[in-house]
């Protein structure tokens, strides 16, 4: 019985651990934030306590209210084998029924720590609850169904084990996070390298990825790999790759609250700054416009007074930014080519890419082609050229630069397998800009059926059923198959695809993105053309 019990506690040890995995993960996407975290839990309680686990413990809580009425005392039962049983299988059921992430934890220190902290508290209250039923009855076996229930009940609650973990760590995890940010912010210091650091709602990323490949035709170059944007990442890549072989930094800067900016800019030490948009992205935690402004802003402030900042003169939020800077200033776009330093005409669009002019007063002019889809991307490629102008390369290694471009992955990436049906991948992230921009791109592609894919947008606030709606009322406009993943979500883009009179019978709803796949292999033909717009993270759900 002795072996039997002991089974039942590593099973239920590996419930907890399943449970603790899944609850390190979102934390993990939150930011290690306890605050969003919480709200995370608030939001989403089907996801903290599934139908999984309801069943088991609902089970379990029974079972043990009844043996322990009616169980005598003093005798040891011999009901061990089936809370074992019922632990296994549900175990089982965790594991199997699992859904893929999207964006899968990755074990770093600090979530090795974290996991460590969270397992010790589980432990713990398990060591407390054996000890004190060991010193009240001296049998443990005897009152199993008692001590059994309140395991069910810690096990039920184990995610906020990882709240408390995140606690406890906080103050190690700051020191550690100090130091090595101290560490990178004094060795970029003493290196004579130029920085050059990127921000904006959207558009950064592919920026930072533009600017590296056009310096690279004159120097060598390092920037932070994918979408590492934050305090620890860059201080990572500080620490851990850049030398003094390197001529060029570029760190792309991210923010989700006032004085983010502020933090990054001040380890990278950049000596040219760049504000690519300033929109609605992340409005549920900055609250205002105002504030995405002014947090952004915070870059230009670490700007020296010899260095230069460079703004899209294009975006009204980064115009009024860029209005009342008195450093040196480069401003770039399409729109206002009249006021602007480095701007595009001639600009010609395509399903295969993009021509146009490039204008650098302070250079002259040149014929450029790109393969990136999209009149946004022009955008993006005048801030690069804008920065590389401030660098000293020539028209032609600029142009040189802008023909070798390749599209960054699940942003506009064009994908063609061979079967006639062509993809376009923009799941990375989506805005009201970008996804208009993403429609205008598919329409490109005039005698193609067009089809889309999306969840729609988040994290937009007060304003995310009105841009939904708008998003709704663009697809109308040019797709003739739409495919919404999340009926409650998506609610808004089909009361804007609705007004507008959109062909029912080529509209479909459907609950996840592989519903969506297995509807599209009964749906597409040769000659489609599939636009891919945003990925929800696995911490959103149907509201």
């Amino acid at each position: 019985m002795e072996i039997i019990t002991s089974l039942y506690i590593l099973f239920w040890l590996g419930l907890c651990e399943y449970k603790l995995k899944k609850s390190l993960h979102i934390i993990q996407l939150e930011g290690y934030d306890t605050e969003r975290y919480i709200n995370w839990m608030q939001n989403n309680k089907e996801k903290v306590h599934t139908e999984n686990d309801k069943i088991y413990v609902t089970v379990l809580i029974v079972f043990s209210l009844i043996l322990t009425i009616f169980s005598p005392l003093g005798k040891k039962p011999v009901y061990p084998a089936i809370y074992a049983g019922i632990s296994l299988i549900f175990l089982f059921r965790n594991i199997k029924g699992g859904e893929e992430a999207k964006k899968p934890l990755v074990f770093t220190k600090r979530a090795k720590r974290l996991f460590g902290i969270g397992l010790l508290l589980l432990l713990f209250d398990l060591i407390i609850t054996l000890l004190a039923v060991k010193l009240l009855s001296k049998d443990i076996l005897a009152y199993l169904p008692l001590w059994a229930g309140i395991l069910t009940v810690i096990y039920y609650f184990s995610p906020y084990y990882m709240y408390g973990a995140n606690y406890i760590s906080k103050p190690i995890e700051d020191r550690i996070n100090n130091k090595y940010y101290l560490q990178a912010s004094e060795k970029i210091k003493n290196m004579k390298i130029t920085s050059v650091a990127i921000t904006g709602s959207y558009g950064k990323t592919t920026t930072k990825f533009i600017t590296e490949t056009i310096l690279k035709e004159k120097y060598k170059v390092l920037k932070t790999p994918e979408s590492y944007n934050t305090p620890m990442g860059i201080s990572m890549i500080i620490n851990n790759e850049l030398t003094d072989d390197y001529d060029i930094f570029i760190a792309e800067l991210g923010a989700t609250k006032s004085g983010d900016i502020d933090e990054v800019a001040r380890l990278v030490n950049p000596k040219i700054g760049i504000i690519t948009s300033i929109g609605p992205c992340h409005l549920e935690t900055f609250k205002s416009i105002d504030n995405i402004m002014r947090t952004k802003y915070e870059l230009i402030e670490n700007i020296p007074d010899d260095g230069t900042g460079v703004f899209n003169y294009d975006n009204t939020h980064v115009k009024k930014l860029a209005d009342k800077t008195f450093k040196h200033k480069l401003l770039y776009g399409i729109d206002n080519i009249e006021d602007t330093d480095v701007f595009a005409t001639d600009i010609h669009v395509d399903s295969s890419g993009s021509s146009f002019t490039l204008c650098i007063r302070s250079l002259g002019t040149i014929e450029c082609r790109t393969k990136l889809l999209g009149r946004h991307n022009i955008l993006n490629i005048l801030g690069g050229a804008a920065i590389a102008s401030a660098l000293g390369l020539t028209l032609d290694e600029i142009k040189s630069g802008i023909s070798k471009l390749e599209a960054v992955d699940h942003r506009l990436q064009l994908i063609d397998h061979g079967t006639g049906v062509l993809v376009i991948d923009d799941a990375f992230n989506s805005n009201p800009d970008g996804a208009k921009a993403a429609l205008e791109v598919l329409a490109s592609f005039g005698d193609k059926r067009k089809i889309i894919v999306t969840p729609g947008m988040v994290e937009l606030g007060s304003i995310e059923e009105t841009e939904n709606f708008r998003f709704g009322e663009q697809i109308a406009a040019v797709c003739d198959v739409a495919i919404l993943i999340g009926k409650k979500r998506t609610r808004p883009i089909y009361q804007g695809m609705k007004k507008h009179n959109f062909n029912e019978d080529n509209l479909y709803v459907v609950n996840s993105l592989n519903e969506a796949t297995e509807v599209l292999k009964g749906l597409t033909r040769i000659n489609d053309v599939i636009l891919f717009e945003n990925d929800l993270p696995d911490t959103y759900d149907e509201k």
